[in-house]
């Protein structure tokens, strides 16, 4: 424990960015009360950010991304937890200003941390992280506003993204008849075995996008890339459906009239996994590890080791990536 390996993004005088994993002491990591020996963390967009200096997502530097975590506890100063507890953190300031999950070790406020389910392991926590409990959410969203199966398709954009795929299998198994958008039509056997029923591409759900109103497609939608797809998934959702929304890699403006909504009674509902308190966070993770554990997670995930990590990150920027990257931190 006197070092361990970490991917360090750093600014240099020129103001860019430089990446490498290097050796971080203990001494390195921030204040508080829980320290966690890191197994595996994932790789999200989010992460991608923080690795290229997105002021929007981390300020300062040298800094640790990761923005999910999954580990044992080596100390916990207020007894929350104990040594060898396994724990989950996703979210809060993990990965952001916080030295993340991409280091063999984190330092976080212990009411961070949630002691990971009985029916998940650590790298299967990992595989879900916070992309696939954003799309826990936003189904749990649709179920809680009275979306059914039997009302119809559930559309979902961004389909071979990490929130977009778990939502597209976590959909099927709970019965849904799923519709996949994706700029990636080559991906659609990918999806059919997530569960998808049909795939259609990003032109197929665009047409038309000049009208204030579609015709009725869809019982509800997952949104998971904001802008154009997040108007046109709106303006085709049925009477009384509901839209989640928890992305904006196209765009974060929404240009759509009011008549989805009050001339149909659509429900538009905003998911953030961020700040998501404690006892909601806990009752989906056991739902995720119980009724909704899915038996396809190995194939929508890519295992990668920390020294991999930053080609990933490149790629992930460029739209390269399909599924869920999972990132083996413990040697």
């Amino acid at each position: 424990m006197a070092t361990f390996n970490a991917l360090l993004v750093e600014k240099q005088e020129d103001k860019s960015f430089t990446r490498s994993v290097t050796q971080r002491s203990l001494d390195d990591l921030p204040d508080g009360t829980l320290l966690i020996h890191v197994h595996y963390s994932s790789l999200n967009y989010k992460d991608a950010l923080s690795a290229t200096g997105n002021p929007g997502v981390s300020r300062n530097f040298p800094h640790t991304p990761g923005i999910d975590a999954a580990g044992t506890v080596v100390s916990c100063d207020d007894n929350r937890f104990k040594k060898g507890d396994e724990v989950i953190v996703t979210g809060y300031d993990l990965g952001m200003n916080t030295a993340g999950g991409f280091g063999e070790y984190i330092r976080i406020p212990s009411d961070w941390a949630l002691a990971k389910p009985d029916g998940l392991t650590l790298r299967e926590a990992m595989v879900i992280g916070t992309a696939g409990f954003t799309a826990g959410l936003s189904v749990q969203g649709l179920v809680e506003n009275g979306v059914t199966p039997d009302k119809g398709d559930i559309l979902v954009t961004g389909a071979t993204g990490g929130v977009g795929s778990v939502a597209v299998a976590l959909l099927a198994k709970a019965g849904f008849s799923v519709v996949a958008c994706t700029g990636k039509k080559e991906h659609e056997s990918f999806l059919k075995n997530l569960g998808a029923s049909k795939v259609i591409t990003r032109g197929e759900l665009l047409e038309n996008k000049e009208r204030p109103m579609l015709k009725e497609q869809y019982a509800g939608a997952v949104d998971t890339v904001g802008g154009e797809y997040l108007a046109q998934a709106v303006k085709a959702t049925q009477y009384g459906g509901t839209v989640t929304c928890c992305g904006l890699t196209a765009s974060d403006d929404l240009n759509v009239s009011v008549f989805p909504f009050i001339l149909r009674g659509v429900s538009l509902l905003g998911i953030d996994s961020v700040q998501c308190p404690m006892p909601p966070r806990e009752r989906l993770w056991g739902k995720l590890a119980d009724e909704w554990k899915l038996e396809c997670l190995d194939d929508l995930t890519e295992e990668v080791t920390l020294s991999e990590v930053n080609g990933k990150i490149d790629a992930i920027l460029k739209g390269q990536i399909s599924g869920r990257t999972l990132v083996k931190v413990q040697n």
